[in-house]
């Protein structure tokens, strides 16, 4: 398809994703009226490193959805979902898209908070209604494009210049239960973090620290081998020159992408990293709704799309935003530091776009952050989640792993 021939009413016909939309209508329309929203709870996990905000929407039918909004750093996310009550209490809980439209926008500085706070809403709202109607959420939105999804990890060497540290990284790597073969990771700033005269907010990097980025991701690379992906990490603090330099000192490796180079917001530097580099250019995670992500797809800013479920809309908005990109031949992957609650729900909206790579985890290393859910089988085999088949999202906490995990004074759903 010519997308420069498009008309505005056939984009924004496959933007707005219509044919999976109708057929949700259809299914939706069997169960009008079958329930009520009574009330809406929040409870926030404590972890290692972050907190994790858990939202549960309950309807008199006695089903009840679960989902995640965004845990750290989200101060204020559980305070905002609970503002959202009086909206949701009494609506039909299949009338997703008027109860997502019903809750408003803001423009002001809270926007990204109250994305955050909706987001984990909508996504309870989709696990109540796979129960309600007795389907999987994946069927709801349109259907499973593969049974299983893949998922990468953050594993990193130790020190990335020490060939010996590769090593024992592969080595860990290769024997981890979980499987993963995809690992995201970026460079450490020694010189920058070390050096008292060296400017911090500089955005660039010397000749030499570029030959050591380039080595180190090498190094790694040998160490590994072909069969296991590589991620570049960034966190948007470089100019475009710079970045442009980083993309070239990675692309021996072969990376799946290199990740939030720039700053979050599109300009036309981000088009001009892209045609500059044979590297794939990741990014989207901070962005909100269609509006954040289209000057990025119909400029081909990026080549890969990464948004967070927890910060973009949750699962049809962000499925709409998949439909978009689609038209210009842009795949998706997802962004999600969430807890295992997140992973299980990403996953299965993963399975429902065609042209998906691979979902973030900070889970799959054992211990506690893989008991959240009860499953009935190993949560990540090979790299994967398979998908289940049980009504709604599949999910059932174990209360005495979330019990004993809540954030100081938080009740149980509370």
């Amino acid at each position: 398809m010519n997308t420069q021939s498009l008309t505005r009413r056939q984009f924004l016909g496959t933007a707005a994703g219509a044919s999976f939309l109708s057929g949700y209508h259809r299914l939706a329309a069997a169960g009008k009226g079958r329930a009520k929203i009574t009330d809406l709870q929040v409870m926030v996990l404590q972890g290692p490193d972050r907190n994790y905000t858990l939202v549960k929407v309950l309807s008199d039918s006695g089903h009840f959805g679960i989902g995640e909004a965004y845990g750290s750093p989200g101060a204020g996310v559980k305070q905002q979902v609970l503002a959202l009550k009086p909206l949701l209490v009494g609506k039909d809980p299949l009338e997703i898209d008027t109860i997502y439209v019903g809750f408003g926008r803001h423009a002001d500085g809270s926007a990204h908070m109250f994305m955050r706070a909706v987001s984990g809403i909508e996504m309870a709202l989709w696990d109540l209604a796979g129960k309600i109607l007795g389907v999987p959420s994946t069927t709801l939105l349109g259907g499973a494009f593969r049974k299983k999804v893949r998922v990468y990890d953050h594993a990193a060497p130790r020190n990335m210049l020490d060939k010996s540290s590769c090593k024992e990284w592969a080595d860990r790597v290769r024997a981890s239960k979980s499987g993963f073969t995809c690992h995201k990771f970026g460079f450490p700033h020694t010189t920058q973090a070390n050096d008292p005269a060296r400017d911090l907010a500089n955005r660039v990097l010397t000749t030499k620290e570029l030959m050591q980025v380039r080595q180190g991701f090498e190094n790694c690379r040998e160490a590994i081998g072909w069969d296991h992906d590589i991620m570049v990490h960034c966190h948007w603090e470089y100019d475009q020159r710079t970045a442009m330099q980083i993309a070239e000192a990675v692309a021996p490796i072969k990376p799946v992408w290199l990740e939030d180079p720039l700053q979050v917001e599109y300009t036309e530097g981000w088009k001009r990293l892209c045609s500059s580099t044979s590297v794939p250019i990741c990014t989207g995670e901070n962005l909100f709704r269609r509006h954040g992500f289209k000057d990025f797809i119909v400029n081909q800013g990026c080549d890969i799309l990464h948004p967070d479920l927890r910060n973009s809309g949750g699962f049809l908005e962000t499925k709409r935003i998949a439909d978009m990109a689609e038209v210009f031949g842009l795949p998706m992957a997802t962004h999600n530091t969430g807890s295992q609650v997140c992973t299980w729900s990403t996953i299965q909206w993963g399975a429902s776009i065609r042209d998906f790579l691979a979902c973030e985890t900070v889970t799959g290393n054992g211990g506690w952050m893989d008991q959240v859910l009860l499953l009935d089988g190993p949560y990540i085999k090979d790299g994967y989640i398979e998908l289940p088949n049980k009504p709604g999202l599949g999910i059932s906490l174990n209360p005495d792993v979330v019990k004993a995990h809540l954030a100081t004074g938080e009740p149980w759903w509370g």
